[in-house]
């Protein structure tokens, strides 16, 4: 099977709506896919399920699974493709810009007058065209090779394509991974740059939270926090801390809840910033700042059949991995129109003009596919 004839079978399957999920690991080639067989939605209950997950920006939704015991599963090589963009300027309307800078300045104000530090706020850019849903996961594919690429559907949800740079969690064995993705700027052809003062606190106050949350678990060990470092993603850059822990795997459903929705989209307090995002932004996020990827997938790796003590077993090992990110550079799309959803965290030194600037600069990601 070849890369378009992998396409057209999903197409095939879609054009049956059915529900299915083709997507890429950032910095590799294989391109999976999962086709379900029927149209009905099935729910994560205590993540020991195996599956694809798809969850909410809302942590009291539940969090839909393709089930991989269930599903027909496809794979290909991902081909390169000379990708040719033209700019093209999707503008709003001002009283759009209006509002959402009306709302930074509410949230400033908040923050300085309460216990709140950061807050995530966020709207959605809808575009008016014709769209080409698998034509612009091939584009992302070639565009974003260091970020995790998707195209997820279900007739009774809808359609959602992505490229996101972060990780909520990454488990192999009893190794567990996460990040700290906070604070932006504009890519200009190098990652060798400055950042100021409030970039830097809201990329620490990310860290924190996260690595205080994991420490309050109690199936979390030996906690290890790196530097943080500058990464591109798309047209923009952040700044990035890793942190790594051993785990008991009977541990991962509280992990998953503490982990998401993390600081990064959602904000801290935790408590406070969430319930001030579900009273005042006044939309549904939806999927977007949610999370989604493989829960409990079974890795299979070849192993090098020179080493010693081997005789008499298989070269491979097997492994439960599990492989989840946060929703981020995503889309839903629909026949005649797309819905780009984008946001940034706000905190008491943010400047409403350059927030606004910021969400234009991250929709770029999905728009210069179109």
């Amino acid at each position: 099977m070849n890369f378009d004839s992998f396409l057209e079978k999903v197409r095939e399957h879609h054009s049956l709506q059915l529900p299915f999920v083709i997507y890429r690991h950032p910095g590799e080639k294989l391109v999976k896919g999962q086709l379900q067989p029927n149209n009905i939605i099935e729910y994560i209950n205590d993540f020991q399920e195996k599956g694809f997950v798809f969850a909410p920006f809302n942590s009291q939704k539940r969090a839909i699974v393709f089930s991989f015991a269930s599903a027909e599963a496809i794979s290909v090589e991902q081909e390169s493709f000379q990708v040719n963009l033209k700019k093209r300027e999707y503008k709003e309307e001002q009283q759009e810009q209006d509002r959402y800078e009306k709302l930074i300045n509410k949230t400033i104000d908040t923050i300085k007058a309460s216990g709140l530090e950061k807050v995530v706020i966020s709207r959605k850019k809808e575009i008016e065209l014709e769209t080409e849903p698998f034509l612009y996961f091939k584009r992302l594919l070639e565009l974003y090779p260091e970020a995790m690429v998707y195209c997820w559907y279900h007739p009774l949800v809808g359609m959602w394509i992505g490229a996101t740079p972060e990780t909520l969690v990454k488990t192999e064995g009893r190794r567990l991974k996460t990040m700290a993705l906070a604070g932006t700027q504009v890519f200009n052809n190098t990652k060798e740059v400055s950042w100021k003062e409030k970039e830097k606190e809201e990329q620490a106050i990310v860290t924190r939270a996260i690595v205080d949350g994991l420490s309050q678990i109690a199936e979390v060990s030996n906690l290890q926090v790196g530097e943080p470092h500058t990464v591109r993603a798309g047209n923009v850059l952040h700044l990035k801390t890793n942190v790594s822990a051993t785990y008991e795997t009977s541990g991962l459903k509280k992990i998953i809840k503490k982990l998401h929705p993390t600081p990064a989209v959602c904000g801290l307090p935790y408590e406070m910033a969430y319930d001030y995002i579900l009273t005042k932004e006044n939309y549904d996020r939806s999927y977007y700042t949610g999370y989604l990827g493989e829960l409990n997938f079974q890795h299979t790796k070849n192993r090098n059949p020179r080493r010693r003590n081997v005789e008499n077993s298989a070269y491979q090992s097997v492994s439960k991995q599990t492989n989840l990110y946060v929703n981020l550079r995503c889309m839903q799309v629909f026949d005649n129109r797309l819905e780009v959803y984008v946001g940034g965290g706000i905190t008491k030194d943010s400047q409403p003009k350059s927030e606004w600037e910021e969400t234009q600069r991250k929709a770029e990601t999905m728009q210069q596919v179109l």
